[in-house]
């Protein structure tokens, strides 16, 4: 094993002797990289965040943000990571830096106050800038914007923002900025970079403190240290375990990381499946897909933030086993099973089996999630109904995913998953087996939408109450008949 060091701004830089639960926040700040902030530690607020060099969709590089209060820093290992300090360009002693373009229209417009949140803001911003698929959109006639508000006329997505908050500028000025930046120049090296393959991934065994964190180079070596090692926690990108060590001071023993596994991150779409490696994040898997499977279309711009989605995997999102995880009611009602793999082979699970009680399911502690498989064809009528005090980057009280084959005006096949309204996510067995057969019309969806706010066993806390969250069900069978027959005369 070679010593863990991160490239961090072009130069290389030893992990030692951070612990191996230091998080790449921490080791940065500790560097003198203070320009990366913590504001929640808990992956909220995006004051941390950092752009690292990632395997790209559509070209052979991608600059990603990702927030460096959750990844651990011995997880960078090997990896390319530009701050806010690294965007400028220096040039010789006593001369001043040249602020990187996004930098610029920041400082330009006013995006910047109290200047806690910016540089974040900067790095996501530098991401979005950094998209190789952006393209300048005409604005409409008489207007100087598109017509979609989330999208500048240069191609800037604004979602891209959607997991970094600022307390006292206000996002207009921020939003102008980044539909301000124009295309990066042929001379940019950020640029350049994208055109040259990722770092390869490095096996890693860093140990400090009798605690240590490894990253095999195989599956088949990660099954065998999970044979040995049942109390390993596996992470891939590490945006729950994260929060558990910032927030509840959790530690490890051993921990695992699986996130740069070559056989858990293949995307296959076969003649009667698709099968998505657990530790594609959701940003790539989204990409990948380009709506193909338009359900998951629909989930992803609801699941957390892009900064979130940019680390966040289905393997991961299935492990912890959460009743309130947005992916598994999507899931369910696509009908998928996740693939369990041992050092002895794989068995195929239906996803509506998996879960057993809260934050348990039939996994064992030796197996880990290899792929998520969605039945082929597709349901034509989908949607996915998140309930959250915010439209961004919030834990859903409810959320509610639907998929159904309506064949001359009747309703051949149904499958309903359902979040937050038991201690697992669970299918609406009941509200499946009465609209199956029936007429897609009102009499039958208001019968079934009084059956639906009855299922599961929902609770009061803080979010909502047990009522709100029954009425929420009812409600989200209304809106999907109201969506399919707007237009039509009844």
């Amino acid at each position: 094993m070679t010593e863990a060091r991160i490239t961090v701004n072009g130069k290389e830089t030893p992990i030692a002797p951070a612990a191996p639960h230091t998080t790449a926040l921490d080791f940065l700040r500790e560097r003198g990289l203070t320009g990366t902030k913590e504001g929640c530690a808990e992956g909220e607020c995006g004051a941390c965040s950092v752009l690292v060099a990632r395997p790209g969709v559509n070209k052979p590089t991608d600059w990603v943000a990702v927030n460096a209060c959750l990844l651990p820093a011995a997880a960078l290992d090997g990896q390319e990571v530009i701050t806010s300090e690294g965007l400028a360009t220096v040039g010789e002693p006593g001369t001043p830096a040249t602020l990187h373009p996004v930098q610029e229209e920041m400082a330009a417009r006013g995006g910047s106050q109290c200047g806690y949140c910016t540089p974040g803001f900067i790095c996501s911003m530098a991401s979005e800038y950094y998209r190789p698929d952006r393209c300048a959109h005409a604005a409409p006639a008489g207007g100087t914007e598109p017509a979609d508000a989330g999208h500048g006329p240069n191609g800037f997505d604004l979602h891209a923002l959607s997991g970094n908050l600022c307390r006292c500028t206000g996002y207009r000025s921020i939003r102008d900025a980044a539909f301000a930046v124009g295309a990066p120049t042929d001379e940019d090296p950020l640029a350049q970079r994208r055109e040259q393959s990722p770092p390869v991934p490095v096996a890693t065994e860093y140990t400090r403190g009798g605690q240590v964190f490894l990253r095999p180079a195989t599956l088949a070596e990660v099954l065998r240290l999970l044979r040995e090692r049942p109390d390993a926690v596996v992470v891939a990108g590490s945006t729950d375990w994260g929060v558990e060590v910032n927030i509840r001071s959790r530690r490890a023993d051993c921990v695992i990381a699986v996130d740069r596994l070559p056989e858990l991150r293949e995307l296959r779409v076969e003649s009667d499946h698709v099968e998505i490696g657990a530790a594609l994040t959701l940003t790539e898997i989204e990409r990948s897909l380009d709506g193909r499977v338009p359900l998951l279309a629909e989930l992803f711009p609801q699941f957390a933030s892009r900064l979130i989605r940019n680390s966040a995997t289905l393997g991961g999102n299935l492990g912890t086993g959460s009743p309130i995880g947005d992916s598994p009611p999507a899931l369910l009602a696509l009908d998928a099973s996740v693939v369990l793999a041992d050092a002895d082979g794989e068995r195929e699970v239906p996803l509506a089996d998996y879960f057993t009680g809260y934050r348990q399911s039939v996994r064992r502690p030796d197996e880990l999630i290899r792929a998520v498989r969605v039945p082929l064809p597709l349901s034509p009528v989908v949607a996915f109904h998140k309930i959250a005090k915010r439209r961004f980057d919030d834990i859903s009280s409810v959320a509610v995913a639907f998929a159904l084959d309506i064949e001359d005006g009747i309703v051949r096949k149904t499958r309903i998953g359902l979040g937050g309204v038991a201690a697992t996510p669970i299918r609406a067995l009941a509200v499946e087996a009465a609209l199956e057969g029936q007429p897609w019309a009102a009499a039958t969806v208001e019968a079934a939408a009084r059956i639906l706010q009855t299922q599961g066993t929902p609770m009061n806390d803080h979010r909502a109450s047990a009522g709100y969250r029954s009425a929420m069900l009812g409600q989200s069978l209304l809106k999907l008949y109201a969506r399919t027959t707007e237009g039509v005369s009844s």
